[in-house]
């Protein structure tokens, strides 16, 4: 048994990453594993938070880290000069989960599905590490199957969400 287990959704911008993560999230949380995410806000710059609230406040006059609670929620918001994947599973680590789900940081080493939005994605397939299945979006890329030596599936099927939930509960 592997605590917490560790996977990853990757694709590029656009591809299904947080529908699929919902997904997995809704269903491993239901079969009542406790379930942490950590999302790679590739948008740039800072995530946003809300400036005018006491935590924002907080932020802005210099506290490396705020944190608050209320009514059983916990929000922390912290600065440093770049956070590595390592430093927030290593945080996330203290909540005693399950599973970490990873949305996000495709050039890390867990295993993970990668989502194929086109032909033009196909290049993740050479450079990605410990790619444990693949999903696709564009009909083009259904003959996939033959080539590759992990399964893959079209997005909307079924039973791409159920192998990544087998995984994962062969793992916990």
């Amino acid at each position: 048994m592997v605590k917490p287990v560790l996977f990853q959704v990757a694709g590029y911008q656009n591809s299904g990453k947080t529908t699929l993560s919902l997904s997995l999230i809704q269903q491993l949380s239901g079969a009542g594993l406790k379930v942490a995410t950590v999302k790679h806000h590739g948008h740039g710059g800072k995530p946003d938070i809300v400036e005018e609230k006491d935590s924002g406040r907080h932020m802005s006059a210099g506290a490396a880290v705020s944190l608050v609670e209320g009514g059983g929620r916990l929000v922390l918001h912290a600065e440093n000069g770049k956070w590595s994947l390592a430093e927030e599973i290593e945080l996330l680590s203290c909540f005693k989960t399950d599973v970490i789900l990873i949305e996000g940081y495709k050039r890390e080493g867990y295993p993970k599905a990668v989502i194929l939005r086109d032909e033009e994605d196909l290049e993740l397939l050479d450079v990605l590490d410990n790619i444990k299945l693949v999903f696709y979006r564009d009909q083009k890329l259904a003959d996939l199957a033959k080539e590759l030596s992990y399964p893959v599936f079209q997005i909307d099927d079924d039973r791409g969400v159920n192998w990544v939930l087998d995984y994962i509960f062969k793992q916990v």
